[in-house]
């Protein structure tokens, strides 16, 4: 998985983009996460929780999207993604564009703690 942090030259706000199979995960950071070091340690200890069996599937559900934490994996999805409610045009879906691969994205534990802390030292959550 390919991705970098960097600061709008405009804003100064920082941004995260990530390589097309897990685009989600860059914007779920910016909204859900951003420099909010309560949300970040609560992250952390979902991963931890999960790896010491405490629970078997732990998920958070942000304002914008949701992470889910399972055995396998961690999976981050949007919240309309998770209701089902939104229908895609028909001009949209006869183009064969598969909009629901946009809405969330997988990868391990491991390599989901690592996202996350770097990006907290992109941030400088301390």
């Amino acid at each position: 998985m390919e991705y970098q942090f960097i600061d709008d030259p405009i804003t100064g706000v920082a941004m995260a983009k990530f390589s097309l199979d897990h685009e989600v995960i860059g914007p779920w950071l910016e909204v859900e996460v951003g420099a909010d070091a309560t949300k970040l340690e609560q992250l952390l200890t979902a991963i931890s929780d999960i790896e010491h069996e405490k629970q078997s599937e732990i998920t958070i559900t942000g304002s914008e999207y949701s992470v889910i934490f399972n055995r396998g994996d961690v999976t981050v999805q949007t919240n309309a993604s998770l209701d089902g409610l939104e229908e895609l045009p028909d001009s949209l879906t006869e183009e064969n564009i598969d909009f629901d691969a946009q809405d969330s994205s997988s990868c391990g534990r491991e390599d989901f703690r690592e996202i996350l802390l770097s990006w907290a030292k992109f941030v400088r959550i301390h």
